[in-house]
C-alpha cells in the first residue's frame, strides 16, 4: 500500500519499490517530494480570477558580505486547466492565510524546494487528513512550476515543491503541476539550501517533528530556513 496514517516521514526514493521496516515506502533511484497522509476530502469554491499569488520571502540566502537578512518576493500564477483541484485546495490555503510563516524545510539544489507543513502543530492537525484526488497531469514538471507532495495516489494535501530544474522523472510519478513561478524565480534561486536533506537521510529538518512542533522545533534547530512573510492575492 501507498498510505500511512498517522506518521509524516519525509523523504521517498523512486522507481523500484521497498518498504523499510518502519513501514515507510522507498522508491529506489530518484528522489522524489513526499507527504504521509490519510484520505478524507474537501471541496471549495475556486475563484479562477484569483490566479496571481504574491509572495514575500524572508531569511534569503546571504551573499557575500551581507550582514542583514535578505527579503524577496516571487509570483505564482495558478492554472485551473492543468489541475484543477490542486488549485482549489492552493486558493483555500491562501485564503485562510495558511502559507504565512511557513518554512522551506527542505531544499535540494538542481531539484526543487519543499514548504507546506504549518508552523502551528494545531493546523497541521486539521489538515494532514484532508486529501484531495489526484488531477490528471497535463503538462510536465518543468523549471518554475508548481506542483503538491504526495506520497501515493490521491494523497495531496498542503505539502508544495517548486521545480529548480526540468524534472520530467516526477512526471511518472503521478506529480501534476498546478502553476509556475512567473516573477522572481532568482528569489526562489535564493531561498537557503544549507541543510541539505531531510532526516532520516539527511541533516535536515525531520517532517514528522515539524508536524507535532512547528515552528518553534524549527527557530531552534534550523534558524537559517527560508519562510514565508506573507502570501496574498495580486
Amino acid at each position: 500500500t501507498t498510505t500511512t496514517t498517522t506518521t509524516n516521514t519525509g523523504q521517498i526514493m523512486s522507481l523500484r519499490k521497498e518498504t523499510r521496516n518502519d513501514g515507510l515506502l522507498l522508491l529506489r533511484k530518484e528522489e522524489y517530494p513526499s507527504e504521509t497522509t490519510t484520505t478524507f476530502h474537501t471541496t471549495t469554491t475556486m475563484d479562477s480570477n484569483n490566479t496571481l499569488i504574491q509572495f514575500q520571502v524572508s531569511n534569503l540566502n546571504q551573499k557575500e558580505g551581507e550582514q542583514k537578512n535578505r527579503n524577496g518576493t516571487f509570483v505564482l500564477r495558478l492554472h485551473p486547466s492543468w489541475s484543477p483541484l490542486g488549485v482549489q485546495r492552493f486558493l483555500e490555503l491562501t485564503q485562510i492565510s495558511y502559507w504565512d510563516e511557513c518554512r522551506f524545510f527542505r531544499v535540494i539544489p538542481n531539484f526543487m524546494a519543499q514548504f507546506g507543513i504549518h508552523g502551528d502543530p494545531n493546523m497541521n492537525v486539521q489538515w494532514n487528513h484532508r486529501t484531495i484526488p489526484d488531477d490528471q497531469k497535463v503538462v510536465s514538471n518543468k523549471r518554475g512550476t508548481v506542483s503538491f507532495a504526495m506520497r501515493g495516489p490521491n494523497t495531496r494535501t498542503t505539502q508544495i515543491f517548486i521545480n529548480f530544474k526540468d524534472n520530467a522523472f516526477l512526471d511518472r510519478q503521478g506529480f501534476s503541476p498546478i502553476g509556475e513561478v512567473v516573477e522572481g524565480m532568482d528569489v526562489v534561486e535564493s531561498l537557503y539550501a544549507g541543510y541539505g536533506e531531510g532526516a532520516p537521510q539527511g541533516k535536515g529538518p525531520n517532517q514528522g517533528l515539524i508536524q507535532a512542533k512547528g515552528n518553534e522545533y524549527l527557530e531552534k534547530s534550523y534558524p537559517k530556513l527560508s519562510y514565508f512573510s506573507k502570501a496574498d492575492f495580486k
